[in-house]
């Protein structure tokens, strides 16, 4: 078959493209829909290799969909690209470790791989974020971080006040790890190298310095968590506004679902991304459902953290509880189903403020 006769039939039948991402480079292929591979090409990360691969994918024929692999990584600035040029964006898995072993390794293979996958339907619609959500997502990265050097920070802290000379441990025994940090901050430390030699001294210039920073990364997760609450109640008013369902929740749930709500067809599938829904596990005469471990984890410690708020605080879920519980159902359990149907109240609220904030303004 020439190459011009294939172009000729892939027109008419439609393309089917595969990235294999990478930090400098990314590898495209291309099929027909009848599974036929077209060819295989180089570009570069960039705005001018973007454009390339593109109109390489356009040139042989109407372009239907493109899998890329890592469009949460080094595939995110090709899958915005190509969702500016209103190209759908398919979000592809590495490839089968069996099909890796029986064919080989090669970025080519892994290309066309996804393009295959792209054809068959195996793969969903991709997670680009280009406003708002992805500036919140960037937000709710760098608050993690500081939570989690606080936390190390505050541990080794408390190692040291356990490991202290006794004079120095019995001075701060009965401090809470936060007042620890209030009250180490105010040690008067020696600058005179001589005396570091003395454990005390030593101690308190640790305590002292890495009290300062739990205090610096505290006064920066306050700002942080006032930029956060002001961006998920622009973003998502109704959501917000939702009985236990905090700030750090609503944004842990709009970056999980992204900024295209279409890209889930019901709830369901919203619960599965969040790991609420259960797993069908049965055989021969047993029926049952298993517990979902799979999905977001984040999404789902969301979740699970807005339940436990809901059981404290939320008069109609306390009485739910009450009334369930004489049915000799487990507190495990009963969570369970309160993480489901609370996937199915937000995810209706979530997908209506996201079509709002998409949705331009009418001038009057």
């Amino acid at each position: 078959m020439t190459h011009n006769h294939t172009q000729i039939e892939s027109a008419q039948v439609g393309i089917y493209g595969g990235v294999d991402t990478h930090l400098d480079f990314h590898v495209a292929a291309a099929v027909n829909a009848l599974g036929a591979l077209l060819g295989t090409a180089v570009f570069a990360t960039t705005v001018q290799g973007y454009a390339e691969l593109l109109a390489w994918l356009r040139a042989w024929g109407p372009l239907a969909q493109v899998g890329v692999e890592g469009t949460g990584s080094y595939g995110a600035g090709l899958a915005r690209h190509l969702h500016r040029h209103d190209v759908e964006v398919l979000e592809i898995n590495r490839p089968d470790r069996a099909s890796r072993r029986r064919r080989g390794k090669t970025d080519a293979y892994d290309a066309e791989a996804a393009a295959r996958t792209a054809l068959a339907g195996h793969a969903r619609a991709a997670k680009i974020n280009t406003g708002a959500v992805e500036s919140l997502r960037m937000l709710k990265l760098q608050r993690d971080s500081a939570v989690k050097q606080r936390t190390a920070t505050l541990n080794q802290m408390h190692q040291l006040r356990v490991t202290a000379p006794q004079e120095l441990r019995e001075q701060l025994t009965g401090l809470t790890k936060h007042t620890l940090a209030t009250h180490c901050v105010r040690f008067r430390v020696t600058r005179d190298t001589n005396r570091l030699t003395d454990p005390v001294q030593a101690a308190k210039k640790a305590l002292h310095g890495l009290a300062r920073r739990v205090l610096a990364l505290t006064a920066e997760i306050t700002e942080l968590d006032a930029d956060i609450a002001a961006l998920t109640s622009a973003i998502a008013p109704a959501t917000s506004a939702a009985a236990g369902v905090g700030a750090q929740t609503v944004a842990q749930l709009l970056i999980a679902i992204g900024e295209q709500p279409e890209r889930f067809h019901s709830e369901a599938g919203f619960a599965a991304l969040c790991g609420t829904s259960p797993i069908p596990a049965s055989s021969g005469k047993t029926q049952r459902h298993r517990l979902n471990r799979g999905g977001n984890r984040q999404a789902n410690s969301a979740l699970h953290m807005a339940t436990l708020n809901r059981l404290c605080h939320h008069p109609p879920t306390r009485a739910y509880i009450a009334a369930r519980t004489t049915d000799a159902k487990s507190d495990p359990h009963l969570r369970r189903k309160l993480k489901r149907y609370l996937a199915r109240e937000l995810f209706t609220l979530l997908r209506q403020d996201l079509r709002a904030l998409n949705t331009p303004a009418i001038a009057a």
